[in-house]
């Protein structure tokens, strides 16, 4: 199910985590990988546009079985008000746009 993102217009900042059977882990953080940033262990952040959000969700659509996997998408219009804080080790910190 592809959500309309109208309300936000233009590029939005997204923080999507997923938790996915074994099988499908390496196929989902690839998919992944060409839309966000990889900041940690199933999670991803970054500036996405609406198209690029509906094009990664339904590239996940499909490749997760419902009835055992979950993601979950965060969408905003700014990252401008997140204060993010590290604790113990930060494995990265690049938010800029992929796409």
């Amino acid at each position: 199910m592809i959500i309309n993102l109208l309300l936000y217009g233009g590029n939005m900042y997204c923080i999507a985590f997923y938790d996915v059977s074994e099988k499908r882990v390496v196929k989902i953080l690839n998919i992944f990988r060409q839309y966000l940033h990889w900041i940690q262990n199933s999670v991803f952040e970054g500036r996405i546009s609406e198209y690029y959000l509906n094009e990664l969700m339904d590239k996940i659509q499909k490749n997760i079985n419902p009835d055992e996997d979950s993601v979950i998408f965060y969408t905003m219009q700014s990252d401008k008000y997140i204060n993010k804080v590290y604790l113990g080790i930060q494995k990265q910190d690049k938010t800029s746009n992929i796409i």
